[in-house]
């Protein structure tokens, strides 16, 4: 029997990282090989920026993908986000010249308290929210107090991007497939305070910091790697993260839509229940295990290093501290 189809709402759609999106969505590597899609497809209201979209939808088309039932091409929220299952938010005004991270948070900020009421108030009742766009987690915490009658459960943002890059740091040092490295664990902000945990990853089923027995590489040149590889990738390329950012959405995606494995967790940022001396209410990565529908849950029983538990505390205060910036758009 053929599937329902589901509408998937991608803002920012004709930018980098939705260009490189949405053929992964159309073909079906997000949410599986035999479910039809549609897309809305929405960009900010300007004339240039919505020929862009027109000529993605073009690209779209020529590609003949079977899944994709139709699109919507669209300035406006409300038209943008309705009936919509999944609102994946990607759209946000990147850092300029000499801008602080707080100046950042404030252009941002507006931006997703509407987005977060045409979610509420237009999209279907089991719709659910992913946030791309800079700072995730604090967009995601104004999205999800915008949109006062949803759960705030369906509300996550992406650590997934620094998990793969965890997972790849750690692979290409030990000398193991990366396919060998399981269970990578980012706790915390998607920002340089992120918080790679070493200890709980497994290589091979080992603690990763049995296997690589180099202490100061794990506290020193991997934590900076990771938590400053999409800078480095905007020094080498002139631009920032795009197809891997596009890559760990899919991923993203599809680890809460499937269920989680036994004994395996994923990297999510989700609202904070207080676990791991995390401040309840912030948006914050954890370890989460997905039950393939609809609901999700922090893994509990984790051993926390020291040395982690010093950075856990680092980067939630500094999602308290964004949280501050912002709190004119939380009541």
């Amino acid at each position: 029997m053929t599937k329902t189809p589901i509408r998937v709402a991608v803002t920012g759609a004709a930018g980098q990282i939705g260009y490189a999106l949405l053929p992964r969505i159309a073909s079906g590597a997000m949410f599986g090989p035999d479910q039809p899609v549609y897309l809305n497809l929405i960009e900010i209201p300007d004339e240039k920026a919505m020929s862009a979209l027109k000529g993605v939808a073009m690209e779209l088309d020529d590609c003949a993908f079977p899944l994709l039932q139709g699109m919507v091409l669209t300035s406006d929220l409300n038209t943008g986000f309705k009936d919509v299952n999944w609102a994946l938010l990607i759209g946000s005004r990147p850092r300029g010249p000499g801008m602080e991270r707080n100046d950042l948070i404030k252009i941002n900020g507006p931006i997703f308290t509407g987005q977060g009421r045409a979610i509420n108030d237009h999209a279907a009742k089991d719709v659910r929210v992913a946030v791309v766009g800079n700072p995730c987690n604090t967009n995601a915490l104004i999205a999800m107090h915008s949109a006062k009658d949803l759960p705030k459960q369906r509300f996550t943002a992406l650590t997934r991007l620094d998990q793969n890059r965890a997972q790849s740091q750690l692979a290409q040092k030990a000398g193991r497939p990366i396919t060998a490295v399981q269970n990578t664990l980012i706790w915390g902000n998607h920002s340089a305070t992120q918080v790679p945990d070493y200890f709980n990853t497994t290589i091979d089923g080992k603690s990763a910091a049995d296997v690589i027995q180099d202490k100061a590489w794990l506290q020193g040149d991997f934590f900076k790697t990771v938590q400053q590889r999409g800078a480095a990738i905007i020094a080498a390329r002139g631009a920032s993260s795009a197809f891997s950012a596009a890559n760990a959405l899919v991923d993203h995606v599809r680890d809460l839509v499937n269920p989680t494995p036994k004994g395996e967790w994923r990297s999510v940022c989700v609202v904070s229940d207080g676990s791991y001396k995390t401040t309840e209410g912030l948006i914050s990565s954890f370890p989460i295990r997905s039950d393939g529908k609809g609901g999700w849950e922090i893994v509990q029983g984790l051993t926390v290093q020291p040395f982690i538990q010093e950075k856990i505390s680092a980067t939630v205060k500094e999602l308290e501290q964004e949280r501050a910036v912002v709190a004119d758009l939380l009541r």
